[in-house]
């Protein structure tokens, strides 16, 4: 009888070890599944900042998710200037219009000191620079560029009474220039070595020769084509040296795919004849790269 009933207690303890090993298998199953669907949510979170992160890297994603194209410019006619009403016109203010259309956004113009267009880009207080914008090597370097749209070159401005006097570029020499502020026509200054002043725009420079404060200036030939000599606002000054010949482009953050996206509307508008007539409401036509 004691054997009967110590036999029983063995088979009792057997059986209770084995439910306490089917338990453990349950759960380890369990904690299998638990793990496979935290890995799927894991992956799932994973691809969500993946395609945020490849979203914020898009300029023209950016742009559109805002809803406005911010276009840093100065004062420049024919290119960027404001008719009477304060609307901003000119040839690379219409082609900017155009654009931000085309991609479905409104478009602000913002006018910037032209020393600190990189640091507006990078700051993201403007999306792109597009105001007559000669393509030195500074400025490729430090953006990512369109293609080339315009010819210009950079021209010596001097009182138009005195222009027989300076029709070279040693006949320079002794001359106090005017220079819009981290331009082409300052780097034209510098390498020349001339005496130059600093200025907020090439307005200003104009405005320093006509009030005879400086000797003369060095500005776009494109401006200086549509604001100096007969029937313009400077009747009493005119252009003589031409310093060096260059191109237009347009500046966007670097790396930023909003370049090709102009490049290919510019091709198009080139194609359709948009690009052409826009140039002719400003006399720039002669000036424009074939796309």
């Amino acid at each position: 009888m004691k054997k009967l009933i110590a036999l029983l207690l063995a088979l009792a303890m057997v059986s209770l070890l084995l439910v306490g090993c089917g338990s453990t298998g349950n759960d380890t199953t369990a904690d299998t599944a638990d793990t496979a669907d935290t890995a799927d949510t894991a992956d799932a979170v994973q691809d969500e900042a993946a395609a945020e992160d490849a979203s914020a890297e898009s300029d023209l994603a950016y742009v559109q998710d805002k809803g406005v194209l911010v276009v840093g410019i100065t004062e420049f006619e024919p290119m960027d200037y404001q008719d009477a009403d304060g609307n901003w016109i000119g040839f690379d203010a219409d082609m900017a219009k155009a654009f931000a259309e085309s991609l479905g956004v409104e478009v602000e113009f913002s006018v910037i000191d032209w020393d600190n267009k990189i640091l507006e880009l990078d700051g993201k207080t403007i999306d792109c620079v597009w105001n007559g914008m000669t393509l030195t090597e500074d400025v490729m370097a430090a953006m990512e560029c369109s293609n080339a749209y315009c010819n210009n070159a950079q021209v010596v401005i001097v009182p138009a009474d005195k222009a027989d006097q300076y029709q070279t570029v040693e006949s320079l020499a002794d001359l106090s220039f005017a220079v819009e502020s981290g331009s082409a026509g300052e780097e034209q200054a510098a390498a020349l070595e001339l005496n130059y002043t600093p200025v907020v725009d090439q307005g200003s420079a104009l405005m320093e020769v006509a009030a005879g404060t400086s000797d003369a200036a060095i500005i776009d030939s494109l401006m200086a084509a549509a604001m100096v000599g007969e029937g313009t606002s400077y009747a009493d000054l005119t252009y003589t040296v031409g310093l060096n010949s260059e191109e237009y482009g347009v500046g966007f953050r670097k790396g930023s795919d909003l370049a090709a996206a102009l490049n290919q509307f510019f091709a198009d508008s080139y194609a359709d004849g948009t690009m052409t007539q826009m140039a002719e409401t400003y006399g720039v036509q002669a000036a424009l790269i074939e796309q």
